[in-house]
């Protein structure tokens, strides 16, 4: 269970002794309802992208493991072949037939854990871990390149979705998914974002950024990401206090110019989504529909009860991983001490009582964001979800559901993406221990002994012994 945390005395929300300290909760997964209730504007439903490359013949067994179908059932024994989608699950009618097949690819899992291949709500394929402010200098070629390791990366790591955050030029998410949609690279599901637009005076980055000023620019920034081919677009509404000149708290974005942007986006088929820490900020995101609500770190009364008003229309990504590691990142030039005295300790504790509370309310609390930075490097995306079980109140179950079925719904593609369902896209992992009892083994590569998209093997390892015995070996002998 989670410590409780100290409250602040400044702190203005009738909910802060509530969220203080977490109740222990072992029910079913809450979080479940939230997803299915969730009701995105239609007229944004992305398009709807396929992965090429899988043999038509394609046809694949997985036999005896735990299959963790992100539903809310419990996991429970079995087996499932596939071809291309999950044809069977938990009983294969034909199994034996299948096992003598020289045709069909076989796994033997003893016991491992099947689940849903995991997804990123704030994605930033194109972030190198390296100085940022320098990315507008990083010739399009090597960016493209760095940006088609990200998401390599993210596949590596178990993670099928990747909705995007916000690029640092132009086109590179929409060249990335294209290629990953074409087969030509490996990667997860992508939906492209473009540069992110952030009034004069209110950038956090100038080299990754679009600028825009009042309502009609806004509109004429918004047509220009249409055209190039994004299917979200990201504001930037609030500051960041790592800049040390935009404050979180501050909100650069007018009534006007929040709403112009919605207006458009959704006039041309596209999701917004908002960085939006200031508590006006997530006010004018729910007032004005801005779909994805990033971090709502200081989210008041009003944008709390605005947000529970309007939670089957809304999304929060909180990002919490990029608070907490840059609360712990000396080793990268912010010391702790400077990391507190811009704020982020108070930001963080602040964050995670409002987490809670929407968690509490019903309110769609997705993981993933802001990898890709020094202290948040990709490879790690997985910290969320401990993130989400240690502080916010979540069961493990809960975060793995909002890291599949939660991003899969985010996909407006919850009836193919996210479960291990018949008809569903075998997007999956298997995992060597049980994500349940530890979720930290999500974040050791070493223990996804299988990886699958599209009902295509992108890994398969050969499986660790366990106490001397094979009986925990992963058999790859058989391949299509």
């Amino acid at each position: 269970m989670a410590p409780a945390l100290a409250l602040s005395e400044e702190a203005p929300v009738s909910w802060a002794h509530r969220a203080s300290k977490l109740e222990p909760y072992s029910g079913p997964p809450r979080n479940v309802q939230y997803i299915e209730e969730l009701k995105l504007d239609e007229s944004c439903r992305p398009k709807k992208y396929e992965i090429r490359g899988t043999h038509a013949n394609s046809r694949i067994l997985i036999l005896d493991v735990s299959i963790l179908d992100s539903t809310g059932r419990p996991p429970y024994r079995g087996d499932v072949f596939i071809e291309g989608r999950f044809s069977a699950v938990g009983t294969v009618p034909n199994k034996e037939e299948l096992e003598r097949d020289p045709n069909v690819r076989k796994f033997y899992g003893n016991g491992r854990t099947l689940m849903s291949g995991l997804g990123d709500a704030h994605t930033h394929l194109s972030w190198d871990g390296g100085d940022l402010s320098q990315f507008g200098s990083l010739g399009v070629e090597e960016h493209t390149l760095l940006t088609a390791k990200s998401a390599q990366c993210y596949l590596d790591c178990g993670y099928t979705m990747c909705w995007g955050a916000a690029a640092a030029k132009d086109r590179l998410d929409v060249v990335i998914r294209d290629a990953i949609n074409a087969g030509n690279i490996p990667g997860p599901r992508c939906l492209a974002n473009g540069k992110e637009i952030a009034r004069t005076g209110g950038d956090l980055i100038p080299s990754i950024t679009t600028y825009a000023d009042g309502p009609d620019e806004m509109r004429e920034t918004i047509r220009r990401h249409v055209d190039i081919g994004v299917d979200q677009i990201k504001l930037s509404m609030s500051g960041e206090e790592i800049t040390e000149t935009r404050a979180a708290q501050d909100c650069y974005f007018t009534d006007e110019e929040t709403a112009a942007c919605v207006d458009e986006a959704h006039r041309h088929g596209r999701m917004l989504c908002a960085h939006a820490r200031a508590r006006d900020s997530v006010v004018m995101c729910v007032k004005h529909g801005v779909d994805v609500i990033y971090h709502a770190s200081y989210i008041d009364d009003e944008g709390m009860d605005l947000l529970e008003s309007n939670k089957t229309k809304h999304v929060v990504a909180p990002a919490i991983n990029w608070l907490i590691a840059t609360l712990d990142a000396d080793a990268f030039g912010y010391p702790k001490a400077k990391a507190e005295q811009a704020g982020y300790k108070k930001e963080l504790d602040t964050a995670i009582l409002g987490l809670r509370e929407m968690h509490r309310q019903g309110i769609v609390v997705l993981p993933g964001g802001d990898y890709g930075f020094a202290w948040t490097p990709h490879g790690t995306y997985a910290r969320d979800l401990v993130h989400f079980e240690k502080l916010l109140g979540f069961t493990a179950y809960e975060s793995i559901i909002a890291a599949t079925a939660g991003v899969a719904k985010l996909f407006m593609r919850e009836n193919e993406l996210g479960k291990i369902l018949p008809g569903f896209y075998a997007d999956c992992i298997v995992v060597d221990g049980d994500p349940l009892a530890d979720l930290g083994i999500l974040q050791d590569r070493s223990r996804l002994d299988i990886i699958l998209i599209n009902g295509r093997v992108h890994k398969a390892g050969t499986g660790r012994k366990k106490d001397n015995s094979s009986d925990y070996e992963l058999n790859t002998s058989l391949f299509l």
